[in-house]
């Protein structure tokens, strides 16, 4: 770094932009794939009852993040055609074709990425009240401000991706270590591959792994979130390492020091990185891990101005680097100001005794708390929703719905759908929480009892084949992964055990 420019940083650039862009490629596909069922005009939670309510008082206007659909009323046709929208600036930035332009040009396209996505989190209501999504806006706006190829990565920018990270790393090691008390006695990980809301293809292999591994891999998560953060800003000492490369004599070791600050940096980065990747080997997050990899990414130095091939043209050590813009360090500059300022309630948190998982602390959802799994459950329960077309409900051949990424058929093996986000499912895995079902799952049951073909498509199969059942009914099961005896003896990858009946037939 030299102060205002970041030059060994333009790997991390590419990796960065174009990693953030992929992101918001695979949100709005998932938006609409699965906006309109959940939430549109005939959705479980019609988002247009909601932007009613809020328009009809300031107070309740008030209390609404910004959308385009508080000012453009909302259809489903014109939701469909945001997402379209946002998919093609994203293939574009994925590609790197905005990198090519001034600065302005790439800032202008993920804000647009970020004020679009912002519009359909705000009326996603519990459908998009996951962490990931204030991640990805933030990450989103962070990624404008980046620059394009004609200059190096500012630096300021590069700093604000790293507090980013450590906010997001150190947030959940807090949340953690403050949280239940399996994660201080290291026996968190023995449920959670087994209780995770998603298990993937790999989690009943990790979940029979022995327990001293389970503790492990509990200390290694301490170490990755709650020690390894701090040293992402290590590269901050190096600002004037272009001018110490140049030095000869006495000062040459300076230069060595600088390089070797960065590379404290890169291997913080790189350990963030390969935890975040058996995360994604062995769970189904969205895209929590894949964003967290392509934003530790910003600390991975590559020095004298190397680069890949495949991500931008090769430059010389030797060669002059552009400065950046004057008109672009002020702007940086004044996002830099921007976050120090917004920034002090999400510091105050982390370090906070009643620490807030997860919380915005402005309504453009800049400088975020984060943080995940605080506790970890430690048995499964599956709500199983079954339907039956007999006359008589308590003669009935009941027969199951099942679900993409929830467990359900015994036999079947988990799929991997991350970084795709599975809405329907993540709150299914909920439900067996709380204290009350929620008013979306009563209209699910609505739905399917009309046999109503975009809920159904959202399933993974739909026992009636689109005839309407006559009765439906949601019984409780507690599922657990089965031994390596139990999978020889049966072939089965989970064994389940009957609860109870959670809601009596409905229909008639």
């Amino acid at each position: 770094m030299d102060g205002f420019a970041a030059i060994d940083f333009g790997f991390a650039r590419e990796v960065v932009q174009r990693g953030i862009a992929a992101l918001y490629l695979i949100a709005f596909l998932s938006t609409l794939n699965q906006f309109r069922p959940l939430l549109g005009e005939r959705g479980l939670l019609p988002a247009p009852e909601l932007l009613s309510w809020a328009s009809s008082s300031k107070a309740r206007s008030r209390m609404l993040r910004p959308t385009l659909f508080a000012r453009i009323r909302y259809t489903d046709r014109r939701l469909a055609a945001l997402c379209w929208a946002g998919m093609v600036i994203a293939v574009l930035l994925v590609i790197g074709i905005p990198q090519f332009g001034p600065p302005w040009v790439p800032m202008i396209a993920f804000l647009l990425l970020w004020l679009g996505y912002m519009s359909v989190v705000s009326i996603g209501q519990t459908f998009y009240g996951f962490g990931w999504e204030m991640l990805l806006l933030e990450a989103g706006f962070l990624a404008a401000f980046l620059g394009s190829r004609d200059q190096p990565p500012p630096t300021v920018v590069i700093v604000l991706l790293w507090w980013l990270v450590f906010r997001l790393e150190f947030g959940a090691g807090m949340i953690k270590f403050r949280g239940g008390r399996e994660w201080r006695d290291l026996t968190a990980l023995t449920y959670h591959h087994e209780t995770q809301p998603m298990p993937g293809p790999l989690s009943r292999q990790a979940h029979l792994l022995p327990r001293w591994f389970h503790k492990g891999e509990v200390l290694g998560n301490h170490f990755a979130q709650l020690v390894v953060p701090f040293f992402l800003f290590a590269p901050l000492l190096s600002l004037g390492a272009p001018v110490l490369r140049q030095t000869q004599g006495p000062t040459a070791w300076v230069a060595e020091l600088v390089e070797a600050l960065q590379l404290v940096g890169t291997v913080a980065a790189v350990i963030v990185i390969l935890t975040q990747l058996w995360l994604i080997a062995t769970g189904n997050f969205a895209w929590l891990n894949w964003a967290t990899v392509v934003l530790a990414f910003s600390a991975v130095s590559w020095p004298d101005g190397r680069s890949l091939p495949w991500v931008a043209a090769p430059v010389e050590a030797s060669q002059s680097i552009e400065p950046i813009d004057p008109y672009w360090i002020v702007i940086t500059s004044a996002i830099g100001i921007l976050y120090l300022v917004i920034s002090w309630p999400a510091l105050r948190n982390l370090f906070a005794r009643r620490q807030l998982m997860n919380a915005s602390f402005n309504r453009w959802q800049l400088a975020n708390a984060y943080g995940a799994f605080g506790t970890v459950t430690k048995q499964r329960i599956e709500f199983v929703i079954e339907g039956t077309t007999d006359a008589d409900p308590d003669a009935a051949d009941w027969r199951e719905y099942e679900f993409k990424g929830k467990p359900g058929e015994v036999r079947r093996i988990p799929r991997q759908f991350a970084p795709y986000h599975l809405r329907l499912d993540w709150l299914m895995w909920f439900l067996p929480l709380g204290r009350s079902l929620e008013d979306w799952f009563a209209m699910l049951l609505v739905r399917l009892l009309e046999a109503d073909e975009p809920t159904l498509r959202m399933l993974r199969r739909d026992p009636f084949a689109g005839e309407r059942p006559r009765w439906v009914r949601v019984v409780a099961y507690r599922y657990r992964f089965t031994t390596h005896a139990e999978k020889r003896a049966s072939g089965d990858v989970w064994t389940r055990e009957r609860q109870g009946l959670v809601v009596r037939p409905l229909g008639g």
